[in-house]
């Protein structure tokens, strides 16, 4: 999975590099459909703000978070993206393909329904 990280007012180091791929290399196994993440670290004033957007099952998924600590962010928006895939993936599950009829069959019905009108 490929895994891009962004940094928006502050520096990107090793540490924080780890932590992201540390929690988010979990999604590859729970998704394996998941190819690839972008995420976004800002810091603002007082808050630390992580976002993660990546496509998933025909839908663009984001979640973000934030929080005064920038790992708890990171934390809190691994646990929010797990949440969202998970209910992208109940929603593809749910609604599953029907099969189509065969045009035979509709084809009687439609006849069937002829022979009654006609007694």
């Amino acid at each position: 999975m490929q895994i891009n990280i962004t940094g928006h007012h502050l520096d990107i180091t090793d540490s924080i590099r780890s932590s992201v791929h540390s929690k988010l290399e979990k999604l590859q196994q729970q998704f394996p459909d998941v190819s690839s993440l972008q995420v976004i670290l800002t810091l603002e004033k007082h808050s630390q703000i992580a976002e993660v957007i990546t496509h998933y099952l025909g839908q663009d998924v984001t979640a973000k978070a934030k929080a005064d600590d920038l790992y708890q962010a990171i934390n809190d928006v691994t646990a929010k993206i797990i949440g969202l895939l998970k209910k992208q993936k109940e929603k593809v599950k749910a609604h599953p393909n029907q099969k189509p009829q065969r045009a035979e069959e509709t084809i009687t019905d439609a006849d069937d329904d002829d022979d009654e009108i006609n007694d």
